[in-house]
């Protein structure tokens, strides 16, 4: 029996390896024998097992499954993926740890069929100078790969991969694969498709959940979504080109390619999403907005469509909502203590205007969202008016503007204002009516708000004059701007710290007293698919409107004599608090050179 299906020959090679010690092989060799003497006992029925496949490496999974400790002294634990390092490093081979944006979805595919895939545990990779590259879970499963050799035509390189990452891969790539083909046969068969026969959706299936019979464009749209939950998608793009139809995601801040799909397809994909989302499936040349409510693992989603009319067809854009990204601690955002005082003072107070400030895609919904949720209670009542509404809340009153029907920012307001609120929330001042309107409800008694799309906090002043707002009116209402960008944050595992003398720092305009500072460089490792950042934090800039700043405003000054008098009376600008992020080592220089953070 081969090593990875052989719980005591795996034992004495993990023992060997000085990866467990004496203890941990007595209690993986007794839990063997404990589970051979039950399947051995007469007239005992064993229950059929999923893992009946003699390739699936069940003594991998019952090893991993106790969490013993490593014998390294490394504190961690002899998990799946030790376990497949530590054969490849025996047995003389290379692990790899599988991205599936890396691959290719037509060379995994084509080369092998799924049930030989799954029965075998083996995953065409990539081809390169004549060589297949192929993941197995066996070292010493010779026999397949010599199979895959003849079958191909070409050298096998092997490389370890762990079993669960083989098995996601295969129902994934293999599951939106066929389901694509399928689709594509069905609509070349027959020109029209009824979607609306196709029942709304309110939960996805795991991949080995979903059934080759289902519905194909239906699958296709379930594949997509697990692999954008699975990869951490911010962002979905479906975006039609000449011959084909691109799928980007946006991980971390970066757009990543994953798929071409055929332009037929995409067709009937499109409409299917915008079916989930309530939209007008005939009306393709204007935009629409819609939103999808999506269970997914026990949890729950929300995922805003936007469509928009382009040279090949109509593109969509899908903004991956998560209600636990949404509502966080407001000290969980990334404000330094200095600047959480400074907000949570604004947002104590009974009446005026919160702004907060920054580009698209810049966090602002969820500094929003976690405003609202610090200040809810039973006491308050909480209203909010979005386009659309990004997440639903007990806590808060929500409503979407609907401009079809003059339901703007504006009408809403002044609705709102006969509803007895004490907090109103407008997702963004972008007009002179919506401002006049923010401004009355402030000057009533109300706490407001909102978001503006400015670079900086001073410039925000500027936007509200812009906007048709006069200098006493932002007096009297505004109280505090917030401006916050997002930086990608360094994977922990891989991070590197490096020595960097100060007078390098000073040519890009980091003005520092040390001769030396100690950073972190991103490397690039697994977990972090080698781009050497995981997730982002948020960076903030916070303004106070005191008294002077209310009388330079008065003035007319501009908002270069704003900025520079908050900065000389204790407000950090963002490019000060990029600098103090990267001292602390949540990210690095050369995130925050891309950011446009020096000089």
């Amino acid at each position: 029996m081969s090593v990875v299906n052989d719980t005591r020959k795996l034992a004495k090679l993990l023992l060997k390896s000085g990866k467990i010690d004496r203890p941990s092989y007595d209690k993986i060799t007794a839990s063997a024998d404990e589970t051979g003497k039950a399947q051995d006992s007469p007239g005992t029925k064993q229950p059929k097992s999923r893992h009946t496949n003699p390739m699936d490496g069940e003594a991998i999974r019952v090893i991993s499954a106790m969490k013993l400790p490593m014998a390294d002294g490394a504190n961690k634990i002899l998990d799946e993926e030790a376990i497949v390092k530590i054969l490849a490093q025996a047995y003389g081979m290379t692990y790899h740890k599988l991205d599936p944006l890396e691959l290719d979805v037509d060379i995994v595919t084509r080369t092998i069929p799924r049930p030989f895939a799954l029965r075998h545990l083996v995953l065409p990779l990539y081809e390169r100078n004549g060589k297949l590259s192929v993941a197995v879970l066996d070292p010493e499963n010779i026999d397949t790969l010599d199979g895959i050799a003849r079958a191909t035509g070409k050298k096998i390189q092997p490389i370890l991969a762990t079993p669960s990452d083989i098995r996601k891969i295969i129902y994934e790539f293999y599951g939106f694969k066929d389901s694509v083909v399928k689709a594509e046969e069905q609509l070349r068969r027959a020109k029209d498709i009824d979607l609306g026969n196709l029942e709304q959706l309110n939960r996805i299936k795991k991949p080995e959940q979903i059934q080759s019979d289902d519905e194909h464009i239906k699958n296709a749209v379930e594949y997509l979504f697990n692999y954008a939950f699975d990869m951490r998608a911010s962002d979905i793009h479906i975006e039609p080109r000449r011959e084909t139809c691109a799928v980007r995601f946006r991980i971390d801040g970066a757009l990543n390619d994953v798929y071409q799909i055929p332009k037929g397809v995409f067709q009937a994909i499109g409409s299917r999403i915008k079916m989930l989302a309530r939209m007008n499936i005939a009306e393709k040349r204007r935009p629409q907005d819609g939103r999808i409510r999506i269970e997914h693992g026990g949890k729950f989603s929300e995922l805003r469509i936007s469509t928009m009319p382009s040279a090949f067809g109509e593109k969509l854009a899908i903004r991956v909502l998560q209600p636990e990204m949404l509502m966080r601690d407001l000290g969980g955002l990334g404000f330094f203590p200095e600047d959480l005082i400074r907000v949570e003072g604004f947002l104590n107070r009974p009446h005026g205007i919160i702004l907060v400030t920054g580009p698209t895609g810049s966090g602002k919904t969820t500094t929003l969202y976690s405003a609202m949720s610090f200040l809810a209670s039973p006491e308050k009542n909480i209203i909010s008016i979005e386009d659309p509404i990004e997440t639903m809340h007990d806590s808060f009153n929500q409503t979407a503007v609907q401009p079809s029907i003059g339901w703007t920012f504006a009408t809403a307001l002044r609705t709102i204002l006969r509803q007895d609120p004490d907090i109103i929330m407008v997702g963004e001042i972008r007009d002179h009516e919506t401002a006049e309107a923010a401004v009355q409800a402030a000057l009533t008694g109300h706490l407001v708000l909102s978001t503006l799309h400015t670079n900086d906090t001073a410039a925000s002043i500027t936007r509200l004059i812009d906007l048709g707002v006069k200098p006493f009116q932002i007096n009297a209402s505004v109280v505090g701007i917030i401006a916050q960008r997002l930086v990608r944050t360094v994977c922990p595992k891989c991070a590197k710290i490096v020595e960097t003398p100060t007078r390098s720092l000073k040519q890009l305009g980091i003005n520092l007293e040390a001769e030396k500072v100690k950073l972190k460089e991103a490397v690039g490792c697994e977990d972090c698919r080698f781009t050497g950042y995981h997730g982002r934090t948020a960076m903030y800039e916070v303004m106070e409107i005191d008294d002077n700043i209310r009388q330079m405003i008065h003035e007319g000054r501009s908002s270069d004599v704003l900025m520079k008098y908050a900065l000389s009376h204790g407000m950090a600008a963002l490019k000060d608090n990029a600098v103090r992020r990267m001292l602390a080592g949540a990210t690095t220089l050369s995130e925050i050179i891309q950011m446009g953070y020096t000089l």
